[in-house]
């Protein structure tokens, strides 16, 4: 039995919806030498954002591959760093990220040298360092998700070395070491030829499968998901190619996207899984030719990217009755029902800053309309220590990145040596006093990665270092 219940009327959805406030630019960011995809001459695709030693980057993908752009000062947004992808060119169109630690993910959905690939944020605004470049556990994905409470990593619409797979599944507790739990494609009454997007917080997923429809899973025991919802397109309105979506921090409400000219974006309330509505509808009301793509939540607003409309954002905390408040038009081309325009948005800033990416004119830093919430702090330094370098007055850690030996150079007397993985746990202990001088450590039992070594001085006083393992 489908419980399902539909609450709106066409004229409060238009009525609501036919006023909003433009927002502030702060600075844009454009390198007119990146060429657009054959397909939508589109330069840049998804836009992420990081947060690392107390500075703002904007992460937008292109043609080419990942730039880097820190926009601590929004106003001169200035590119730091970029990547190739495994796959460059024309033909590219799909890039997606997400960061776990002190790592960035990075897919690509086109080319067949395309790989997953891992860089270690933790030298910005220096540099940024690959730790894991393979396709030897997947070629492309369309887009990943990280449940960063369960360390896991989910593909959507993975191309695989044997296939194609609706849903991927990889344990990332080892966070450059990948491991595979598991490929799906049935959710429930669901058969998905692929799921397009996920949104999943503690082992539950919320799945778009596209014009098959929207699921909810329980995937604590991956070996056997248990499927807690289903919504098919034909229950419920508007539906077409159901394409993403994003919960509230309070998991009361979800908004989703059904990428389809003319398909407005549906507020969905849960109470428990036998009591689902739609509580409202939310759209820019212009034409059946707008189109939303990428919706984000963050405190009491939605952040969407609606292609040539756009930044939209909406209130959501009226379940009943969404409210478009702002906007930011990024786009001058007019809407021809394609695919072109505003492709992503992040509002997961300290400053409350929105960063959001167009196809063809890239980044826009747009002034936030609200206080930051949800903020992702991506890597950050120990007690205020300069972990780049690993240098103070008294002690060196050398080499860095290191291979097979970490050395720990004083001038003083050094009482013991710790070492930590970045979720606290104790690895290496070692006590004593050490000579001056080089004090020695084998770290080849160490994977690729990034630790904490603390270092604790005759006179009791400690100092905690960053280091990683590159092999």
């Amino acid at each position: 039995m489908k419980y399902c219940f539909f609450f709106f009327t066409l004229l409060s959805f238009f009525k609501i919806n036919c006023q909003a406030v433009q927002l502030e630019l702060l600075g844009r960011w454009r390198d007119p030498d990146v060429l657009g995809s054959s397909a939508y001459n589109n330069a840049f695709n998804e836009v992420y954002g990081a947060w690392v030693n107390n500075r703002e980057y904007a992460i937008i993908g292109s043609t080419y591959g990942t730039h880097f752009i820190d926009v601590t000062n929004p106003t001169d947004p200035k590119e730091v760093y970029r990547v190739k992808g495994g796959s460059s060119g024309t033909h590219i169109i799909h890039r997606d990220y997400r960061t776990y630690q002190c790592y960035l993910y990075a897919v690509c959905d086109e080319g067949s040298l395309s790989t997953l690939q891992i860089m270690d944020l933790s030298y910005l605004p220096d540099s940024v360092h690959m730790v894991y470049d393979t396709n030897s556990l997947f070629v492309r994905s369309h887009n990943i998700y990280i449940d960063v409470p369960k360390a896991r990593l989910y593909t959507s619409a993975e191309t695989g070395i044997d296939g194609r797979y609706a849903l991927g599944l990889y344990d990332i507790s080892n966070p450059t070491q990948p491991k595979l739990l598991g490929h799906y494609s049935q959710f429930g009454n669901i058969e998905a030829g692929h799921v397009h997007d996920c949104y999943v917080i503690n082992d539950t997923a919320y799945l778009n499968c596209g014009n098959d429809g929207f699921a909810v899973m329980d995937f604590s025991n991956y070996l056997a998901p248990k499927s807690l919802y289903t919504l098919t397109p034909t229950e419920y309105p508007f539906a077409g190619y159901n394409h993403s979506g994003w919960l509230t921090p309070d998991g009361s409400k979800y908004v989703m996207a059904d990428e389809t000219h003319g398909s407005p974006m549906k507020l969905i309330h849960f109470g428990d899984w036998s009591e689902i509505k739609i509580t409202s509808l939310m759209g820019v009301v212009r034409d059946d030719k707008e189109i939303p793509h990428n919706p984000l939540v963050s405190c009491d607003y939605a952040y969407v990217s609606y292609y040539y409309d756009g930044l939209q954002v909406y209130d959501i905390t009226k379940p009943n009755m969404a409210e478009r408040k702002y906007y930011y038009p990024t786009s001058l081309l007019p809407n021809i029902k394609s695919y072109e325009g505003a492709w992503g948005v992040y509002p997961f800033l300290p400053s409350g800053n929105i960063l959001v990416a167009d196809m063809q004119r890239g980044l826009f830093v747009v002034k936030g309309v609200e206080k930051a919430c949800n903020v992702v702090k991506t890597c950050q330094t120990i007690s205020g220590q300069n972990d780049k370098s690993s240098e103070s007055s008294d002690i060196l850690i050398h080499p860095n990145p290191s291979q097979d030996q970490l050395n720990v150079s004083s001038k003083n007397p050094i009482k013991a040596i710790e070492i930590f993985t970045l979720t606290g746990q104790k690895i290496y202990s070692q006590m004593g006093y050490f000579n001056n001088g080089l004090n020695e450590i084998n770290t080849q039992t160490l994977a690729n990665g990034i630790y904490l070594i603390k270092v604790i001085m005759d006179n009791q006083v400690s100092n905690t270092y960053k280091f990683s393992i590159l092999r």
